[in-house]
């Protein structure tokens, strides 16, 4: 009796559905059936509604305070990284100073320094002509100190150029600022995204900390709530699930940057 044979198309297929299924993302596949659920739920309650309705405003200011707090820590990110590769000793020890001393301090510390330290301290010294808003001081604290972060997210892609093209650029009558501007940050930039975006996914989440400065973010809108009705489970519930959706929403933005950023190359 001839033994069946298996052909090599039968083969390759069998392979190609083991790998098709093991591929599946299954971690978002229940988030996604999580989410439908959650978000169901959330939607036809009456209680939630009022919740998403009554912290609405905390959810602006969020994004405001993230959106600008992390444009200043790209500038800031980005001098404190020409400075560490900098062969000045004097860039490049300001820049470290900068980097060691920041990062060494809580996020917190640095935004109550701004708000109740230097703040007053400007006002003072400006004989009370300049007083920058609350808001403003925390949006510079969070700035300032994802700067130091975002520093060594620069240095490290800047570093990972061979340093053949510095010597290519230049050798083509570049200076050194040029080369920089059209050779080497584009190239860092597209190694550099995803720590980039996952350092906004955490300033966001760290924007919370403005809370404690008596300013009207997100989780301190939730906590008001809360104190008013004496109803945390759903207010705190709120909270986090607003969070939850916004650093999503910004993984699914890095992940499709990046891959248009390999598409181009």
């Amino acid at each position: 009796m001839a033994e069946p044979t298996v052909t090599t198309a039968e083969l390759k297929g069998a392979k190609t559905r083991r790998i098709s299924l093991a591929d599946v993302p299954w971690w978002a596949v229940i988030i996604v059936v999580l989410g439908v659920y959650i978000g169901y739920a959330v939607l036809t309650s009456e209680t939630y509604l009022k919740v998403i309705s009554f912290v609405m405003e905390g959810v602006k200011l969020t994004l405001q305070t993230t959106l600008l707090a992390f444009i200043l820590a790209l500038v800031l990110g980005l001098l404190g990284g020409l400075g560490r590769v900098s062969k000045n000793p004097i860039l490049y020890a300001m820049a470290t100073l900068y980097v060691e001393v920041i990062r060494g301090l809580p996020m917190l510390v640095i935004i109550l320094y701004m708000g109740f330290v230097i703040g007053p301290a400007i006002r003072d010294l400006t004989g009370g002509r300049f007083d920058p808003p609350m808001l403003q001081r925390a949006i510079i604290g969070l700035g300032f100190g994802y700067g130091a972060y975002l520093t060594e997210v620069y240095r490290a892609g800047i570093q990972s150029i061979h340093r053949g093209q510095m010597e290519a650029a230049r050798s083509l009558g570049m200076t050194y600022f040029q080369a920089m501007r059209h050779v080497i940050l584009p190239q860092a930039f597209r190694i550099i995204l995803p720590p980039l975006v996952n350092n906004l996914s955490a300033l966001l989440k760290d924007s919370s900390l403005i809370s404690v400065i008596a300013l009207s973010d997100l989780l301190q809108m939730g906590r008001l709530y809360v104190s008013r009705t004496f109803r945390a489970f759903e207010g705190y519930n709120t909270v986090a699930l607003m969070y939850l959706v916004m650093t999503l929403a910004l993984s699914l933005l890095g992940r499709v940057l990046e891959r248009r950023m390999k598409v181009g190359e």
